[in-house]
């Protein structure tokens, strides 16, 4: 998933960034605050950090531009702690707020927490992913391709789900590493490469020899 951080102090941006990829998020860093709004529309994140003193127009202007098009989640962000600024943030329709300064493992519990709120209906209703003619079903960790079926381990299907969530876009190791363990499915570097080739040998048995690529220093990718 995709975190984007509208914070204009360069140090705490680039913490959070940090943070962000520690825990396997994409993050997008706004720098030009005249942007924001079309960053927003080109990159389509999947949650917002929103800081309320910026350059130019202040958070509370951009949440309400947001919401004119999104119901995306925004989380406030401020060193601004009265109770004005808090019933501003949720007037103009953030969906929580953290005083600066902050714990790094309460906001990663907040930002968890509140995509769990907003996309788990999601999965309710597509319960498959579906990548040229491989489909992995996600109530049932079966992978099929036409009239061919495989069913996947725990942390086969937590890799293969990482990748055709992130489908044409390259997944390093690491971030792999970071998902299965958020799942307290705890593996080393070698496990992870036993489970990719087992994961692989499916997919082979299905038709799809080549449907993981491997990119040498990078991670992997479905293209």
């Amino acid at each position: 998933m995709k975190i984007m951080i509208i914070e204009d102090e360069a140090t705490i941006r680039d913490m959070l960034g940090e943070t962000i990829e520690k825990w396997g998020f994409n993050d997008v860093k706004v720098e030009n605050f005249d942007d924001v709004l079309q960053v927003f529309l080109a990159e389509n994140p999947h949650l917002i950090l929103l800081d309320i003193n910026l350059p130019s127009y202040d958070g509370f202007y951009w949440c309400n531009k947001i919401r004119e098009v999104s119901k995306v989640p925004i989380i406030f962000i401020s060193s601004r702690n009265t109770p004005m600024d808090m019933i501003m943030a949720m007037n103009m329709g953030g969906d929580d707020f953290i005083q600066k300064p902050f714990d790094t493992n309460v906001l990663m519990a907040k930002i968890n927490a509140l995509l769990r709120r907003s996309y788990s209906y999601i999965e309710a209703k597509s319960n498959v992913l579906e990548h040229d003619g491989v489909i992995l079903n996600l109530k049932d960790w079966d992978v099929s391709c036409g009239d061919k079926k495989a069913h996947l381990t725990k942390t086969e299907f937590i890799i293969f789900s990482l990748l055709m969530q992130q489908k044409g876009s390259i997944v390093s190791r690491n971030k792999i590493m970071r998902s299965l363990w958020k799942d307290e499915s705890f593996v080393d570097d070698n496990t992870l490469t036993v489970n990719i080739n087992r994961l692989r040998k499916k997919l082979t048995e299905l038709g799809k020899e080549n449907f993981i690529t491997t990119k040498k220093g990078e991670g992997y990718i479905i293209q």
